[in-house]
């Protein structure tokens, strides 16, 4: 009786590695022009600011970690000049996150990267089956 190598690995394992190689490769390509004093763990910062800014709790609450740890990783990125707090003009108690000039440069930066991923993977797949699985993701974001 042959064993049987079917590929099991549940679908959350099946994203996992997709999505760590977009981080290694950010990673990457972001120190090699010239941001070397960002880590992984920051990129969760960007990819939940709305281009207006963000309050501390909502982007901790869509990262899924404590307000704590994200209040580290803010205090972190406005030392260095990606972000800063400012005033929410709708309630003068809070303060919003938002990009810095030099944050806005980073963000165009990891776009284009992720834009060359896209277009390596399109190639790696085809265009039909990339886009089937860009429509596939989209549908299956709440």
């Amino acid at each position: 009786m042959s064993e049987d190598r079917t590929d099991r690995r549940m679908i959350g394992a099946l994203l996992r590695g997709p999505a760590q190689a977009i981080v290694a490769r950010l990673d990457r390509d972001l120190r090699a022009a010239g941001y070397t004093d960002l880590r992984p763990a920051h990129f969760v910062v960007f990819q939940h600011l709305k281009p207006t800014g963000s309050h501390l709790t909502d982007l901790a609450e869509q990262a899924q970690i404590t307000k704590q740890s994200m209040n580290y990783l803010v205090d972190y990125l406005e030392a260095h000049g990606y972000v800063e707090r400012v005033a929410d003009p709708e309630d003068g108690r809070a303060r919003i996150i938002r990009l810095t000039e030099r944050g806005r440069d980073l963000e165009r930066e990891a776009r284009a990267i992720i834009g060359r991923i896209e277009v390596e993977w399109a190639n790696r797949l085809g265009a039909d089956r990339f886009e089937q699985l860009r429509q596939i993701l989209k549908d299956l974001d709440d």
